[in-house]
């Protein structure tokens, strides 16, 4: 009651008659009174004996106002009171960090197996003491790093304490608020500098130095979307992007596309001077953010060209246009839809852009570790599609030897038409697989995007909805296997007996026809599979089910089955990936600005 009421003559006065304090100093801090705390605190340190308990230690669990595991400090962290945290810190105070969440240690087992609510809850009141700003700005040298590393250990706790998750997202949130929060007392560009490039393990910053960055790398790498997206980092990173075209940013739009394009086309001048001579002022120019960025753009995009000229077979095309009746000759007897035909001169070219492709991702994993690079779904595709024409030129190579032996053996089969070639040909296979490269190339230029302030938040809302795609389909996927194997077992024996009709009538044309169509729906799981995949896009009618032999009976349940399939998936489930993709647009474009920022940090 004295603390409660704040008298502190009351308090002194009951400490001097020996009263026993228990867990008054436990009260005192919850009630924020920082007099009785150092009143509580300077009669603990004066009757405590080394190797016994605390007085709010000795107090019995079921009289106690507080559970076991709260400190003085904890408490006080959770109240987030400066004095009082300054005090218990300068007396000594400590606050370890929780044993990992996995931890086999025997203390670990046996809490958790004498309570394991009590063992989780313990583990959170540690980790929202640890999450308060005023001991972290009081405990540790480094409190952004501090700041950093206990957001991103909160949010793996996330994600493996599924049932505290939103009380460790709220302490994630509150961590990231206070490493924001200390970029509003940077006061001029300089301290701002330092700030961002400080490196514990590296020399002092000093004005003039080379940028590295070392901070923001590391709240990039640590999800700090918060603070890459603070005006004052977003100001220094234009004034680092932009640097070597000044005044860029406030030409109108027309001369800003000039200036672009200017670049862009003399990409291949700058990248020769890079190579040639490094330290020039043209190659130092290439060095600029912007200005390589540009370049590199550039270079996809012609790149992308040759990939539309090989797909257009842009010699037949200028042969036919241009060329005489003796080139049109030459060109058709070394076409590159011949097995084994040797590379054209644009999939010459083509191959020395997918070399400098490969050397760029081997340099950029190289560079930031295999986890890192990981890390980044663009790095998962640039390396799915490099795989794919690395598989494609190999298949190319194995193709033209084939048809080299085939030739010296001479068996007849090098200079067949396409249309007898074998199904599993080298060079059809390596079409396939070139086929798919190109898709994933013209996909990467959606990651340019992300610089623009318009397209941007539509990539991350894009990438969002990828994701959201990947776990309806897992859903999908079980009803559509379900279903399959139901239609199977019931029409398997009917879709056989019309493949009879297929294959034992030639004469019969109307009848054939349908018949061969119809023997592939359900006549095994796969075929089942696919019927039913084309059938949620409406590519498949009820004639499917007319097939030889079928009773009424029978016909009716395959329908009543892919009718209650259409149902369960178009209304369903497809509404339900509708709410999904909906929903993490929502919370995408409620958050545009910190989204695009941080990506617009990623790509410099």
């Amino acid at each position: 009651m004295a603390i409660d009421n704040e008298n502190l003559e009351m308090v002194e006065l009951l400490i001097e008659h020996h009263v026993d304090t228990k867990d008054a100093l436990l009260h005192a801090i919850s009630e924020e009174y920082v007099e009785a705390v150092e009143v509580l605190l300077e009669h603990e340190e004066a009757h405590h004996i080394p190797g016994e308990p605390h007085s709010w230690e000795a107090v019995d669990r079921d009289a106690s106002t507080f559970t076991p595991d709260i400190t003085p400090l904890i408490l006080a962290a959770h109240r987030d009171n400066y004095e009082i945290i300054k005090i218990l810190l300068d007396r000594g105070a400590t606050l370890p960090a929780p044993h990992d969440i996995r931890c086999a240690c025997v203390d670990c087992v046996r809490s958790c197996s004498d309570d394991s609510l009590n063992h989780s809850r313990s583990r959170i009141n540690a980790y929202r003491a640890l999450a308060s700003p005023s001991l972290m700005a009081l405990s540790s040298k480094d409190p952004i790093l501090t700041a950093f590393e206990l957001s991103f250990e909160l949010r793996r706790l996330s994600f493996l304490e599924h049932e505290y998750k939103c009380e460790y997202m709220e302490l994630r949130k509150q961590c990231q608020e206070f490493a924001t929060a200390l970029l509003d007392h940077t006061r001029s560009s300089y301290e701002l500098e330092v700030l961002l490039n400080y490196d514990p393990s590296g020399p002092v910053f000093e004005q003039g130095d080379r940028m590295l960055l070392s901070r923001l790398k590391l709240a990039i790498k640590h999800k700090q979307k918060k603070f890459c997206a603070h005006p004052n980092v977003q100001q220094l990173l234009a004034s680092i992007w932009y640097e070597g075209l000044p005044g860029f940013r406030r030409k109108n739009v027309v001369l800003q596309c000039l200036e672009i394009c200017r670049i862009g086309l003399f990409f291949p001048v700058y990248s020769v001077c890079y190579i040639l001579a490094p330290h020039s002022s043209v190659g130092r120019t290439l060095r600029k953010p912007f200005i390589k960025f540009i370049c590199h753009s550039a270079s996809y995009v012609t790149f992308l060209f040759l990939l539309i000229l090989a797909s257009q077979r842009i010699e037949t095309v200028l042969v036919d246009w241009f060329g005489t009746d003796e080139m049109k000759k030459k060109i058709k007897s070394n076409v590159t839809t011949k097995r084994g035909a040797p590379p054209s001169v644009v999939e010459w070219m083509i191959l020395a852009w997918v070399m400098g492709l490969i050397w760029s991702e081997i340099k950029q994993l190289w560079e930031l570790g295999l986890m890192e690079y990981v890390a980044d779904m663009w790095n998962i595709i640039d390396f799915i599609t490099n795989s794919l024409y690395v598989a494609t030129i190999a298949l190319r190579i194995v193709a033209y030897f084939q048809v080299r032996k085939e030739i010296m053996l001479n068996t007849g089969t090098a200079h067949l038409p396409r249309e007898k070639w074998d199904a599993w040909d080298p060079i059809l296979i390596a079409e396939g697989l070139f086929a798919t490269a190109n898709i994933f190339s013209s996909l990467k230029l959606v990651y340019i995007f992300s610089v623009n302030p318009h397209l941007g938040p539509l990539q991350i809302c894009l990438g969002r909805m990828v994701i959201d795609i990947v776990k309806f389909f897992f859903v999908y996927t079980l009803v559509l296997f379900a279903f399959a194997c139901g239609m199977n077992q019931l029409l398997w024996y009917y879709s056989d007996m019309e493949k009879n009709v297929c294959f034992s009538n030639p004469d019969s044309i109307t009848v054939q026809q349908g018949a061969c169509h119809n023997w592939r729906r359900f006549s095994n799981l796969f075929e089942s599979s696919q019927t039913l995949f084309w059938a949620s896009f409406g590519l498949i009618d009820l004639d499917s089910f007319e097939l030889t032999g079928i009773q009424t009976y029978t016909r009716f349940w395959g329908l009543l089955m892919f009718g209650s399939y259409c149902v369960i998936n178009v209304v369903v489930l497809l509404n339900l990936l509708i709410a999904m993709m909906n929903h993490s647009y929502q919370m995408i474009s409620e958050q545009a600005d910190i989204e695009w920022k941080f990506a617009r940090a990623n790509c410099g």
